[in-house]
C-alpha cells in the first residue's frame, strides 16, 4: 500500500533540516523553515475547526504556502482543492459549490469572486502568499473519505470543468513512478515549479515530486515577466524544467534577445500540448538540450506516458506508458479494437475511479476500472504512443477522418509560418472541412492562397484547409494550451 503523502513528505523533511529545499522570492529555504510554515498552517486549520473529510479550496499563485497548506490539510485527514482564480466567476463559483469546501482562500484582488461566493453561502478569506494564515470563517461541508487528497478542476478545453478527486495513493504512485522512470532526473536536482499548481501537471510533477524524491525546487508564481523568471532560474541554478511548449517558445524569444540559459540545465520535459518538430529543433539549438515529451490527464494524476531519456526518445511521440498502466484501444462507438490505432482507455494505480459527486459523467467516462481518455492514439512496435487527436478534435470530411495534428505539422514546415492550429468548419456537403488559423513568422510574408497551394502539394485533397485566417495571437488556457473550442466558435 502506498504511503500517505504527508507521512512520506514529513519523513524526508525530518532528515537534514538545515538542507536547502526550495527557492522562493530570491531566497533559499531550508527544510526547517518550510516545516515551520507547514506547522503554522496546520495550527490555523485545526484551530478553525478543519478536520477529517473536510476540504480547503485554494485560489493562490504558486508558492510555498500552497504546498504547506496541502500537507497541513492531509495531517488533519482532510483534502485540498487548488483552483484557477482566472477561470471566470461563474465557472469558479460552480466548481466551488460542487467541491463543497470548508473555506476558500483567495488571492488578494479577488473581491468580486469573494462577493459571489458569499451570495452562495460559501465562506472565503483573502490572504497573500507570504501572510500568516488567519483563523478561517467556515462551514461544515459533507465529509468525504480521509483517503481523498486533492480535487482538481479539469482545464475545460473540451467542455465545462469537471471536479476530479485524487487519492493519496493516486498521487504518490504517479509522482514516484515518474521520478523513477525519468532516468535523466536525479536526487539533488533543482526542478522548476512554474506550471500552475491548480493543474495536476504542475502540482504533482513540479510540486509534489521534489518533496517526495529528494529534489529541490524553484517556485515561481508565473513565467511572466519573462526576464524575472529567467533571472530566478539562473540564480537558483535549475537543472531541470517541466513546461508546456508555449513557455519554451517564450524562453527562446528572450534568449535570442540576450537572456541566458541556466548553466546547469540538462533536462527539459514538455507536456500539456503538442511539441512540433520545428520547436524541438530550435530548443536543441538554442538551449543545448532537447525536450522529452510526455502526455497525461488530470484523471490520471496526471502522467500516462513520457519519453524516458535522450538516448531512447522518439521524436513525435509521447514515449511509452509509465509503469503500472494497462491500456486498450476502442472504436469511438465503444467496441474493442485489435489494431494499433484507436481511442485510448487506461487503468492503473494513479487513475481515479470517478468524477466528484457527478455519477452521470462518471458513468460516461469510467467502466470497470477503465478510464476513457477521449484521445485518439497510435502505438508503434516499440510501445511509443503518438497522440493523433482528441476524439472531439477529429475533423470528419465526407466520412474521412482528418487529424489536425497532421495538417498542423505540414503547415509548421512552411518557412513563413510560426504557428498553426487546424479546426473543423461546418460544410453543407461534407459535414466539416479543415480550417487553418496561422501566425506568420516575424518579417515573413505569405498569402492565404499560397498556403492552400502548399498544402495541396503535401496532403490528400480532403485534408487541405479550405480557409486560412491569419491571427496575431492564439487564445490560451491558463496552462498555455491553445483553446481550440474558442477558435471553432469564432465567426467565419
Amino acid at each position: 500500500m502506498s504511503k500517505r503523502l504527508e507521512q512520506a513528505i514529513l519523513e524526508r523533511l525530518a532528515i537534514s533540516p538545515k538542507e536547502r529545499i526550495l527557492w522562493w522570492n530570491g531566497d533559499w529555504w531550508t527544510k526547517e523553515r518550510f516545516l515551520a510554515l507547514v506547522d503554522g498552517c496546520t495550527e490555523s486549520l485545526e484551530s478553525s475547526g478543519f478536520g477529517k473529510g473536510q476540504r480547503i479550496a485554494v485560489l493562490l499563485p504558486n508558492s510555498p504556502k500552497v504546498l504547506a497548506l496541502s500537507i497541513a490539510a492531509w495531517r488533519l485527514d482532510g483534502a485540498i482543492s487548488p483552483l484557477n482564480a482566472k477561470s471566470g466567476i461563474p465557472s469558479a463559483v460552480g466548481t466551488l459549490a460542487l467541491v463543497d469546501p470548508f473555506c476558500v482562500l483567495l488571492a488578494e484582488g479577488l473581491d468580486e469572486l469573494g462577493a459571489a461566493l458569499a451570495e452562495k453561502g460559501i465562506p472565503s478569506v483573502m490572504t497573500g502568499t507570504d501572510d500568516p494564515l488567519p483563523k478561517l470563517p467556515h462551514r461544515e461541508g459533507t465529509p468525504e473519505s480521509e483517503d481523498l487528497a486533492v480535487i482538481f478542476a479539469t482545464s475545460g478545453t473540451t467542455g465545462l470543468p469537471k471536479a476530479v478527486p485524487l487519492t493519496h495513493g493516486n498521487l504518490y504512485d504517479n509522482a514516484t513512478t515518474v521520478f523513477r522512470q525519468l532516468t535523466e532526473l536525479h536526487e539533488g536536482d533543482t526542478l522548476l515549479n512554474v506550471l500552475p499548481n491548480f493543474h495536476s501537471f504542475g502540482y504533482t510533477v513540479s510540486g509534489l515530486m521534489p518533496l517526495l524524491c529528494d529534489m529541490k525546487q524553484t517556485i515561481l508564481p508565473s513565467f511572466l515577466p519573462l526576464n524575472g523568471a529567467l533571472q530566478s532560474m539562473n540564480q537558483s541554478e535549475i537543472s531541470a524544467m517541466i513546461v508546456v511548449p508555449t513557455m519554451l517558445s517564450l524562453a527562446l524569444s528572450a534568449i535570442e534577445h540576450g537572456a541566458t540559459v541556466p548553466d546547469k540545465l540538462r533536462l527539459v520535459v514538455t507536456g500539456g500540448d503538442r511539441l512540433n518538430v520545428q520547436l524541438d529543433e530550435k530548443v536543441r539549438k538554442v538551449m543545448g538540450v532537447g525536450p522529452l515529451e510526455g502526455y497525461g490527464l488530470t484523471e490520471c494524476s496526471p502522467v500516462v506516458c513520457v519519453n524516458r531519456s535522450y538516448a531512447t526518445r522518439k521524436l513525435g511521440t509521447v514515449g511509452p506508458f509509465i509503469e503500472g498502466y494497462e491500456w486498450k484501444l476502442k472504436k469511438e462507438t465503444g467496441e474493442d479494437l485489435d489494431g494499433r490505432e484507436g481511442v485510448l482507455w487506461v487503468r492503473g494505480p494513479s487513475v481515479t475511479d470517478r468524477y466528484f459527486r457527478d455519477p452521470a459523467m462518471t458513468a460516461e467516462r469510467f467502466s470497470d476500472g477503465w478510464f476513457n481518455t477521449g484521445d485518439y492514439v497510435r502505438l508503434d512496435d516499440e510501445g511509443n504512443v503518438t497522440i493523433l487527436d482528441r476524439v472531439t478534435d477529429i475533423i470528419i470530411v465526407g466520412g474521412f477522418n482528418v487529424y489536425p495534428q497532421e495538417v498542423e505539422a505540414t503547415l509548421h514546415a512552411h518557412p513563413a509560418i510560426a504557428q498553426a492550429i487546424v479546426v473543423g468548419m461546418p460544410h453543407p456537403v461534407n459535414g466539416e472541412v479543415p480550417m487553418a488559423y496561422v501566425k506568420k513568422r516575424e518579417g515573413m510574408q505569405v498569402t492565404q492562397r499560397e498556403i492552400v497551394e502548399y498544402c495541396k502539394s503535401q496532403l490528400a485533397h480532403f485534408k487541405v484547409p479550405r480557409k486560412v485566417e491569419f491571427i496575431d495571437a492564439f487564445p490560451l488556457s491558463s496552462t498555455g494550451k491553445v483553446l481550440r473550442r474558442m477558435l471553432r466558435q469564432k465567426p467565419l
